[in-house]
Protein backbone atom coordinates (compact mmCIF):
# COMPACT_ATOMS: atom_id res chain seq x y z
CA UNK A 1 0.00 0.00 0.00
CA UNK A 2 2.81 2.40 0.90
CA UNK A 3 4.61 1.69 -2.39
CA UNK A 4 1.44 2.36 -4.38
CA UNK A 5 1.09 5.72 -2.64
CA UNK A 6 4.63 6.79 -3.60
CA UNK A 7 4.13 5.65 -7.20
CA UNK A 8 0.87 7.61 -7.44
CA UNK A 9 2.51 10.67 -5.90
CA UNK A 10 5.38 10.43 -8.40
CA UNK A 11 3.02 10.14 -11.35
CA UNK A 12 0.97 13.11 -10.11
CA UNK A 13 4.11 15.25 -9.94
CA UNK A 14 5.31 14.30 -13.44
CA UNK A 15 3.10 16.63 -15.52
CA UNK A 16 4.48 19.70 -13.76
CA UNK A 17 8.04 18.46 -14.27
CA UNK A 18 7.37 17.66 -17.93
CA UNK A 19 5.30 20.77 -18.75
CA UNK A 20 7.02 23.47 -20.75
CA UNK A 21 8.36 26.01 -18.30
CA UNK A 22 9.91 28.49 -20.75
CA UNK A 23 8.67 30.88 -23.38
CA UNK A 24 10.86 32.29 -26.16
CA UNK A 25 10.44 35.56 -28.07
CA UNK A 26 12.74 37.20 -30.63
CA UNK A 27 13.82 40.80 -30.16
CA UNK A 28 11.76 43.04 -32.46
CA UNK A 29 14.85 44.83 -33.81
CA UNK A 30 15.00 43.64 -37.42
CA UNK A 31 18.79 43.51 -37.69
CA UNK A 32 19.39 41.74 -34.35
CA UNK A 33 19.42 37.95 -34.11
CA UNK A 34 18.58 37.79 -30.39
CA UNK A 35 16.02 35.59 -28.64
CA UNK A 36 14.79 36.16 -25.09
CA UNK A 37 13.69 33.37 -22.74
CA UNK A 38 11.46 33.71 -19.68
CA UNK A 39 10.84 31.09 -17.01
CA UNK A 40 7.04 31.12 -17.01
CA UNK A 41 6.81 30.38 -13.26
CA UNK A 42 9.57 32.59 -11.85
CA UNK A 43 9.85 35.39 -14.44
CA UNK A 44 13.63 35.03 -14.81
CA UNK A 45 14.72 36.44 -18.19
CA UNK A 46 17.82 35.42 -20.16
CA UNK A 47 18.84 35.83 -23.79
CA UNK A 48 21.00 34.28 -26.51
CA UNK A 49 22.14 35.37 -29.95
CA UNK A 50 24.38 34.22 -32.77
CA UNK A 51 27.94 35.46 -32.83
CA UNK A 52 30.61 35.26 -35.51
CA UNK A 53 33.73 33.30 -34.67
CA UNK A 54 37.06 35.00 -35.35
CA UNK A 55 38.64 33.48 -38.43
CA UNK A 56 35.31 32.23 -39.81
CA UNK A 57 33.68 28.91 -39.23
CA UNK A 58 30.26 28.05 -37.90
CA UNK A 59 30.11 30.78 -35.26
CA UNK A 60 28.84 30.44 -31.72
CA UNK A 61 25.88 31.00 -29.45
CA UNK A 62 26.35 33.94 -27.10
CA UNK A 63 24.12 33.84 -24.02
CA UNK A 64 23.42 36.50 -21.42
CA UNK A 65 22.35 35.53 -17.91
CA UNK A 66 19.91 37.33 -15.66
CA UNK A 67 21.27 40.58 -14.21
CA UNK A 68 19.62 43.36 -12.20
CA UNK A 69 15.84 42.99 -12.17
CA UNK A 70 15.88 40.00 -14.55
CA UNK A 71 16.22 37.32 -11.88
CA UNK A 72 13.43 35.28 -10.34
CA UNK A 73 10.37 37.29 -9.28
CA UNK A 74 7.42 36.35 -7.07
CA UNK A 75 6.09 33.00 -8.38
CA UNK A 76 3.28 33.66 -10.86
CA UNK A 77 2.50 33.22 -14.58
CA UNK A 78 4.96 35.19 -16.75
CA UNK A 79 5.40 35.69 -20.47
CA UNK A 80 7.27 37.86 -22.96
CA UNK A 81 5.84 40.30 -25.47
CA UNK A 82 7.86 41.93 -28.24
CA UNK A 83 6.74 45.33 -29.47
CA UNK A 84 6.32 46.03 -33.16
CA UNK A 85 8.97 48.74 -32.96
CA UNK A 86 11.57 47.57 -35.48
CA UNK A 87 14.42 49.41 -33.73
CA UNK A 88 13.63 48.08 -30.24
CA UNK A 89 16.08 45.51 -28.85
CA UNK A 90 14.17 44.83 -25.62
CA UNK A 91 11.01 42.94 -24.78
CA UNK A 92 8.26 43.28 -22.18
CA UNK A 93 8.06 40.77 -19.32
CA UNK A 94 4.40 40.50 -18.35
CA UNK A 95 2.78 38.94 -15.30
CA UNK A 96 -0.49 37.49 -16.59
CA UNK A 97 -1.99 37.23 -13.09
CA UNK A 98 -1.30 40.77 -11.83
CA UNK A 99 -0.99 42.75 -15.07
CA UNK A 100 2.45 44.03 -14.08
CA UNK A 101 5.00 44.71 -16.81
CA UNK A 102 8.68 45.50 -17.05
CA UNK A 103 11.07 46.10 -19.92
CA UNK A 104 14.03 43.75 -20.34
CA UNK A 105 17.07 44.18 -22.55
CA UNK A 106 20.69 43.06 -22.84
CA UNK A 107 23.36 45.29 -21.34
CA UNK A 108 26.06 44.25 -23.76
CA UNK A 109 29.05 45.67 -21.86
CA UNK A 110 28.08 43.80 -18.68
CA UNK A 111 26.90 40.79 -20.73
CA UNK A 112 23.64 40.39 -18.78
CA UNK A 113 19.91 40.86 -19.24
CA UNK A 114 18.45 43.61 -17.07
CA UNK A 115 14.82 44.54 -16.44
CA UNK A 116 13.13 47.65 -15.14
CA UNK A 117 11.06 47.32 -11.95
CA UNK A 118 7.63 45.83 -12.55
CA UNK A 119 4.79 48.32 -12.87
CA UNK A 120 1.07 47.95 -13.17
CA UNK A 121 -0.66 50.47 -15.44
CA UNK A 122 -3.93 49.89 -13.59
CA UNK A 123 -2.46 51.36 -10.40
CA UNK A 124 0.31 53.62 -11.71
CA UNK A 125 -0.63 57.27 -12.15
CA UNK A 126 -0.40 58.61 -15.67
CA UNK A 127 1.37 61.71 -14.37
CA UNK A 128 4.20 59.59 -12.95
CA UNK A 129 5.66 58.60 -16.33
CA UNK A 130 8.54 60.78 -17.52
CA UNK A 131 7.94 62.54 -20.80
CA UNK A 132 10.89 61.82 -23.08
CA UNK A 133 9.20 62.08 -26.46
CA UNK A 134 6.62 64.32 -28.10
CA UNK A 135 3.72 62.91 -26.06
CA UNK A 136 3.76 62.79 -22.24
CA UNK A 137 4.64 59.33 -20.96
CA UNK A 138 5.92 58.22 -24.35
CA UNK A 139 9.49 57.15 -24.93
CA UNK A 140 11.56 58.48 -27.79
CA UNK A 141 12.39 56.42 -30.90
CA UNK A 142 13.92 53.63 -28.81
CA UNK A 143 14.03 53.52 -25.03
CA UNK A 144 16.44 50.59 -25.04
CA UNK A 145 20.13 51.53 -25.13
CA UNK A 146 21.91 50.95 -28.47
CA UNK A 147 22.85 47.31 -29.01
CA UNK A 148 25.98 45.84 -30.44
CA UNK A 149 29.12 44.68 -28.77
CA UNK A 150 30.35 41.11 -28.99
CA UNK A 151 30.76 39.83 -32.52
Amino acid sequence: MRTAFFIAAGIAAMPSAIAASYEFVPAPQVDLNRVYRVDKATGEVTSCQYGLREGGGIGLTLCFGAGEGAGAQTPSEYGLVASRHTREAGVFRVNFRTGEMSICYVQVKEEVVVCTPQANPATAGTGDAPATGAAPGRAGPSATPPQGGRP
